[in-house]
């Protein structure tokens, strides 16, 4: 069982005909990604990739009945094509932009739950279902079929023990990205009841950072609801007191969120928690015997 796409998921690409949208249209193509469509205002009736072109989301989805898509858009103009999307009738939002100002992703949120939509990010990687599905900007060759589910809020970080972990052997079922900005869809929370209801899933591995407290919640939830074994690694060990570090979420407030409150919340709710990415695949090992 995949994890929110799989390789049935119809696929639109906001943007299509830009630098980014293009390129990664190509990408996700290779990868098995059955993209039905993309939306570029005023490009109707070109290909990329061949792909057919519309000019709006609501023409796109009649024409070709979307359940997802993605969006490479400026963050001014995110807003109003994350709109578009959800009114057309979109279910599942990849939002790629970071930058996407803190009261429009509040809008945006609101919007999504309203129309029972989920959203991924924004400032996100995206999301995989290793070999069917690739919905976003990670490398291909990382993400092969395996047991265990993974949850970022980082992505260079899951790519590295992504790829550590395809180096051993060891795939994965789904891969998400939550996203480094203050205000984003999907959390922690959300991602690992998925796993723990998916049969397929026998494992989790979880990557956060400092700043926020959706780690300590997470926890919260692992002690008191999943029976499957967690494995977690956090960055931001070494961070400088009150510096800022690169993601808008990593930001410790009132003594919430640092480094050492979430390894304890952690360790209090039985997961392993990695001092170094290289030593995941190791503990996936021996959770899964």
């Amino acid at each position: 069982m995949s994890v929110f796409i799989d390789n049935n998921t119809r696929v639109l690409v906001q943007g299509i005909t830009g630098n980014q949208g293009s390129f990664h249209t190509g990408q996700m193509k290779a990868y098995g990604t059955n993209i039905i469509g993309g939306v570029s205002p005023g490009k109707k009736g070109q290909s990329v990739e061949g792909v057919p072109v519309f000019d709006t989301v609501f023409e796109a989805h009649k024409e070709v009945q979307a359940d997802a898509s993605i969006l490479f858009i400026p963050a001014p103009f995110a807003k109003d094509a994350a709109y578009e999307a959800l009114d057309a009738g979109i279910k599942l939002l990849v939002m790629i932009p970071e930058h996407i100002p803190v009261h429009d992703a509040m809008d945006i949120m609101a919007f999504a739950r309203q129309k029972g939509a989920v959203i991924v990010g924004p400032n996100t990687f995206g999301l995989v279902s290793s070999g069917k599905c690739k919905i976003g900007i990670m490398p291909n060759d990382y993400f092969i079929p395996g047991p265990l589910g993974v949850v970022s809020r980082s992505g260079t970080l899951c790519y590295e023990i992504v790829g550590q972990l395809t180096a051993n052997n060891i795939g994965t079922t789904t891969v998400v990205g939550l996203g480094g900005d203050r205000v984003v869809g999907l959390n922690f929370i959300e991602v690992l009841e998925r796993f723990e209801s998916d049969p397929e899933s026998k494992a989790v591995v979880m990557v956060g950072e400092i700043g926020g407290s959706s780690e300590e919640e997470a926890a919260a939830y692992i002690k008191a609801s999943m029976k499957k074994p967690v494995i977690a690694y956090l960055a931001g060990r070494s961070a400088p007191p009150g510096k800022r570090m690169g993601h808008a979420g990593a930001i410790i407030e009132k003594g919430r969120g640092t480094f050492e409150s979430k390894v304890k919340a952690l360790t209090a709710a039985g997961v392993e928690v990695a001092s170094l990415p290289s030593e995941i695949p190791a503990l996936v090992k021996k959770v899964l015997g």
